[in-house]
């Protein structure tokens, strides 16, 4: 049988000329994957993702964007209730998009995967931090005794943290998420870049006007209010514990482990907003020092949240922490708090300023 150039037909030149392409597209794929593999290499320990939170943060990226689109497909699908079947099922059992953004890299996004990975490792810390015997805490926790508080706005308030932490905690437990309880600005960046992948599926059709009304749809029907965040700004905006009574409540919220609790407490005493705090809090060092001393708490109760955060997260030094605990209580509230001061600024305004000084 001949091999001849001249016995080629045109399917076996396609044939061809797609083997090549994939070769191509192998050969960058190669390229890309040493490239992560030197990046990760020379990644500081310190900077690196543990297993833990990789896989946790994984899940959590998942399960968001499963929410987003079946939200969407449904929405959608319902729209077009009188269309074509065919498109109806196109779009009710279209492949999963993460993939697809995932290779994209929208999800890389620096503001979504900031909030993703603090939330991440505050959610992990929780089940990370020591637990208070009943005998120095009480036998009910601070939310359960909150939420049965004469005042029906601190109750009110107690029992919507609750509630939150509870649709957080299926997350955990389950892998699935009723809603992905972002900040209003990332969920409505994630709804469309999960409809312009439904769409690019689907192609042009008469679809594309449903996916649009979905989207807006969904966009109007949340609430970034329902946020376990939002929810322990309001219970700690509601308590507002006097400067006296901080260092208690702080200490049966950390005998809790409601770690959202002892963010928002800080913050509001601080009048830092509760991502600045959040990301203090997880970091540890000095700001942490300062934010605790700002908010006047005494040495015993900054050794007690020291040591119980320090214990909680490998990457901080138990013992660098206990020798720098009497300089700690050296710095005056006043002191701490005139040092944290740029973090009481609009975060935009802080990172306006940012912008501008890098522009020098």
């Amino acid at each position: 049988m001949s091999i001849d150039q001249g016995d080629w037909d045109d399917g076996a030149r396609a044939s061809a000329s797609t083997l090549l392409a994939r070769a191509a597209a192998a050969v960058r794929h190669v390229d890309r994957r040493l490239a992560e593999a030197i990046d990760d290499f020379f990644l500081a320990d310190d900077s690196r993702l543990d297993d833990r939170t990789r896989a946790a943060l994984a899940a959590t990226l998942t399960a968001m964007v499963a929410v987003v689109e079946h939200d969407l497909r449904q929405r959608a699908a319902t729209h077009l209730s009188g269309a074509d079947p065919a498109l109806i099922r196109r779009i009710e059992s279209g492949a999963p998009v993460l993939d697809r953004l995932v290779g994209s890299g929208l999800l890389r996004d620096l503001d979504l995967m900031r909030e993703l990975i603090a939330r991440t490792r505050q959610d992990l810390l929780v089940d990370l931090l020591p637990a208070l015997p009943p005998d120095e805490i009480g036998s009910a926790s601070l939310l359960a005794r909150l939420a049965g508080s004469a005042d029906a706005w601190v109750a009110d308030a107690a029992l919507a943290m609750m509630a939150a932490e509870s649709r957080r905690r299926g997350l955990i437990d389950s892998n699935r998420l009723e809603r992905t309880e972002l900040p209003a600005e990332l969920h409505h960046r994630l709804v469309w870049w999960v409809a312009a992948a439904i769409r690019e599926q689907l192609g042009p059709s008469v679809a594309d006007r449903m996916i649009v009304e979905a989207a807006l749809r969904a966009l109007a029907d949340h609430d970034e209010g329902d946020r376990l965040e939002s929810a322990a700004m309001r219970l700690a905006a509601t308590i507002d514990p006097q400067p006296a009574e901080l260092a208690t409540v702080l200490r049966h919220a950390l005998g809790d482990r409601r770690v959202a609790l002892v963010i928002a407490l800080l913050g509001h005493a601080l009048g830092i907003d509760y991502a600045t705090m959040r990301q203090i809090v997880l970091d540890g060092g000095a700001q942490l020092w300062l934010a605790l001393r700002g908010a006047g708490l005494d040495r015993a109760t900054v050794a007690r949240i020291g040591l119980s955060l320090c214990e909680a997260d490998p990457r901080h030094d138990v013992e660098a922490f206990a020798d720098q605990l009497e300089a700690i209580a050296a710095v005056t509230p006043d002191e701490a708090r005139g040092a944290l001061a740029p973090l009481r600024l609009h975060p935009d305004f802080r990172a306006a300023m940012a912008e501008l000084e890098k522009r020098r």
